[in-house]
C-alpha cells in the first residue's frame, strides 16, 4: 500500500482536562500552540516520545453552549429530511427541545456525540412507534411536531 497520499487520522482525549482548565475563561483562551505545550507533558505520559515526534499534534478548543446547539440543530435537520423522505411528513421542533438536548451533553468525555444517544433512544422511538402504529391503523399524518411538557419530557402532536 502506498501512503504517499495518506492522512490518518488519531484521537485521543489524553490532555483534555488540561485543555478544559485552560479554556475555562471564554475571554482568554491560550492559542493553539500554547495549548500543544501544555497538553505535551500529558501526552508523554500516554505516548512514547518516538510516536509523538512523528505526529502533529491538533487540539480541538472545547465545544461551547452555542456549538452544542448547533449540532443538535444539524441532527434534527437530517431527522426531518429522512422524515420528509419516507413519510412525506413535516417535523417540526420547538426551540426549548434543542436547548433541553444541549443542557444535556455537557460531559466532557462524551460531548456533542450525547447528542446522537439522544436522539436515537429517546426522539426516534418514540416517532417511530407512533407512525407504526398510525400505518397499521391506516391513519395518515401531514405533520408531527415536537415539544416538551412541563416535566421536560418529550410531547409529539401529529396532525
Amino acid at each position: 500500500v502506498d501512503f504517499k497520499n495518506t492522512v490518518i487520522l488519531l484521537t485521543s482525549n489524553v490532555g483534555s482536562e488540561v485543555i478544559m482548565r485552560a479554556c475555562r475563561d471564554q475571554k482568554n483562551v491560550p492559542d493553539l500552540e500554547h495549548i500543544v505545550e501544555m497538553v505535551r507533558p500529558e501526552l508523554l505520559r500516554h505516548f512514547r516520545p518516538s510516536l509523538l515526534g512523528r505526529l502533529v499534534i491538533v487540539p480541538f478548543y472545547p465545544l461551547g453552549d452555542e456549538e452544542i446547539k448547533g449540532i443538535v440543530r444539524l441532527k434534527l435537520a437530517k431527522i426531518q429530511q429522512r422524515f420528509h423522505d419516507n413519510h412525506r411528513a413535516e417535523l417540526t421542533y420547538d426551540a426549548a427541545l434543542v436547548d433541553s438536548i444541549a443542557a444535556r451533553c455537557t460531559e466532557v468525555d462524551s460531548g456533542a456525540r450525547n447528542v446522537d444517544h439522544i436522539l436515537t433512544h429517546t426522539l426516534l422511538p418514540d416517532v417511530s412507534a407512533e407512525v407504526l402504529q398510525r400505518m397499521a391503523n391506516n391513519e395518515s399524518f401531514a405533520a408531527v411536531h415536537v415539544s416538551l411538557d412541563a416535566a421536560g419530557d418529550l410531547v409529539y402532536q401529529f396532525s
